[in-house]
């Protein structure tokens, strides 16, 4: 089947261009005042890799999916893996960025943390204001990631796991407290469970049923729960999902809506443009057009 995910027009950056030789699967660079002119940075993109990045001075603005983000100083950006990206200008930069691959948190002393909340975001949230105290505790366990990541040895990757396990659980900490999360309950991690198999089946699967019959519950009770722990129908996480690939792709990509339809799962392009019609307000030529304008 053709999917976008392989195609040129959002080119997806692989983690190789940021690694050092010998370690494959974590990488941290500091700055202080330095630009970094990399043109395909300023065009959109997908990184195979998790992106975080601590600001201690800077202006300039970067795009997550469609939303910019202005550059404010001792702030922590972030962004998962297949999120469309895009610099605007390079900048003089101080701070220090750092990146790790999806297999980083898949090894067996790294797992707790695709739990965390910075990890699994479920407010889609991609920046966190430090105040002076939390920048001085990031600023300082970066200081002692970069110096194991420059000294390869037995221990090294053990080092780096426990500093970010800190590092990754503090500003967890601090990203509740921003964004309100509520406690996890039983209920809650049922939620997170729906969202996390949307986000890896939503273009196969357009369907609440389908959903349940992954999670080994009915369609009724799931619907239930997603309602009362959202405030949105199951089926709306769905659709938001979708119209979500959709805009990135619309406004990202050169393909034809009937490309885009069948990337997503649809039967034809039609069914797709009263979809999204529905959803938005707007035909996807529509938002294609008035998106491009706004922006250019």
């Amino acid at each position: 089947m053709y999917t976008l995910q392989s195609a040129p027009s959002v080119p997806v950056h692989l983690f190789e261009r940021e690694a050092r030789p010998g370690n494959s699967f974590f990488s941290i660079t500091s700055s202080e005042g330095g630009i970094v002119y990399e043109p395909d940075l300023l065009k959109p993109h997908r990184k195979n890799f998790y992106l975080l990045v601590f600001v201690k001075h800077n202006v300039g603005r970067h795009w997550v999916d469609t939303i910019p983000y202005e550059h404010a100083a001792n702030t922590f950006y972030f962004s998962t893996p297949e999120q469309v990206l895009v610099k605007e200008d390079p900048s003089p930069f101080w701070g220090t960025h750092f990146s790790f691959t999806p297999e980083f948190l898949a090894l067996q002393q790294n797992a707790a943390l695709t739990e965390l909340p910075l990890i699994q975001n479920p407010h889609n949230g991609h920046e966190l204001r430090l105040n002076p105290a939390d920048a001085a505790f990031v600023e300082e366990t970066l200081r002692k990631m970069e110096v194991e990541y420059a000294s390869p040895g037995e221990w090294q990757h053990r080092m780096l796991s426990a500093h970010l396990a800190v590092l990754l659980t503090y500003l967890s900490r601090l990203y509740t407290a921003q964004f309100a999360a509520s406690e996890d309950s039983v209920d809650r991690f049922l939620l997170k469970t729906y969202q996390a198999r949307i986000e890896e089946n939503y273009r196969e699967l357009h369907e609440v049923g389908a959903y349940a019959a992954l999670l080994n519950i009915s369609a009724g009770h799931l619907s239930e729960v997603v309602k009362a722990q959202s405030g949105k129908s199951a089926i709306k996480h769905i659709h938001e999902r979708l119209v979500l690939e959709a805009r990135r792709l619309l406004f990202y990509s050169h393909h034809s809506l009937k490309e885009i339809a069948f990337d997503l799962g649809f039967a034809d392009a039609s069914y797709f443009n009263r979809f999204f019609k529905r959803e938005t307000g707007v035909t996807p030529a529509d938002y294609r057009t008035t998106i491009r304008k706004m922006y250019q």
